[in-house]
């Protein structure tokens, strides 16, 4: 198993004929993805590099290719209404990379995907990878990612980069790893991916990497005690950062005691979580949880 995505999943992408899509959408290729269809209005019955089909709509893909999953790489100003168009659509799964999105786009989305018991990834994010599955939904480095025990869920992307590869090199492959996007609002949480790590029979410990800005840190402290065996580890990014000024991504701004690395860091110590101080410190707290749960 994996979480949200595996070896069933069949991916259709949305604006595969621009550079961003085209682009990787033939990583995804090569990483062993089933990438089964592509969507660009205007293109319809043309063939994409590796002859992948590409159709004018969403629909007509879904339903001659049987895809159940979309990821998207149009811009901001579009990405709503192909949101709700891969919703509409039938896929049970939407990857949205796109940033730049405004706020009431996505709280406009988000009942009318949850309507149709469609799960959002993102936006602003890099997406969901499941290195022993072959299949990788968005924008992830492949090279860094190896088969392995640990889940990682992360709202930051070139962060999770980072620690992933700082796993990987220490003999510490991954589960899976998403991507939940830094933005304000998003389709998937903390508390979503913990929950389904949890129930993952392959996923033996999790880093959680969260970043300054929101509660969504605390209440994942919250929901570790009260509802995960599995060992947790994490990491807060901002732990410097001042007061009212935004650091990366929209949602990494203080703008109360409750968004500071400081709080974070004491919701998870509260509930045993182990923090690392820097991120060169998670391989060993990981590989020490591990030995402890392995016992």
């Amino acid at each position: 198993m994996s979480i949200f995505v595996d070896s069933n999943t069949r991916v259709v992408v949305q604006g595969i004929t621009g550079r961003d899509g085209s682009f990787h959408a033939n990583q995804m290729i090569e990483y062993g993805t089933k990438v089964v269809s592509g969507v660009t209005p205007g293109k319809g019955g043309t063939l994409f590099q590796q002859g992948v089909p590409v159709f004018n709509t969403v629909k007509e893909a879904v339903e001659a290719t049987r895809a159940n999953t979309s990821v998207i790489y149009v811009r901001a100003p579009f990405a709503f209404d192909a949101i709700c168009e891969a919703a509409d659509a039938g896929v049970s799964l939407v990857v949205c990379i796109t940033e730049g999105i405004p706020v009431r786009d996505v709280a406009k989305a988000l009942p009318f995907l949850a309507a149709r018991n469609v799960r959002l990834i993102g936006p602003n994010c890099p997406g969901i990878i499941a290195p022993g599955k072959k299949v990788k939904v968005g924008i992830l480095p492949r090279s860094i990612f190896k088969p392995g025990p640990v889940g990682v869920v992360s709202r930051s992307g070139t962060l999770t980069y980072e620690v992933v590869f700082q796993l990987s090199r220490g003999g510490l492959g991954q589960s899976a790893c998403v991507g939940i996007g830094g933005d304000p609002l998003i389709g998937t949480n903390f508390i979503d991916a913990l929950g389904a790590f949890e129930k993952d029979p392959e996923t033996e410990a999790v880093v959680l990497i969260g970043e300054i800005g929101g509660t969504d840190e605390q209440e994942a402290a919250e929901f570790i005690s009260g509802h995960m065996k599995k060992p947790v580890v994490s990491f807060i990014a901002g732990q410097t950062a001042p007061e009212g000024k935004r650091m990366g991504h929209a949602g990494a701004i203080v703008s109360g005691s409750a968004g500071t690395a400081k709080e974070k860091m004491e919701a998870f110590e509260k509930v045993g979580v182990p923090l690392a101080r820097i991120p060169s410190e998670i391989s060993s707290l990981v590989r020490d949880a591990l030995g402890r749960r392995r016992k």
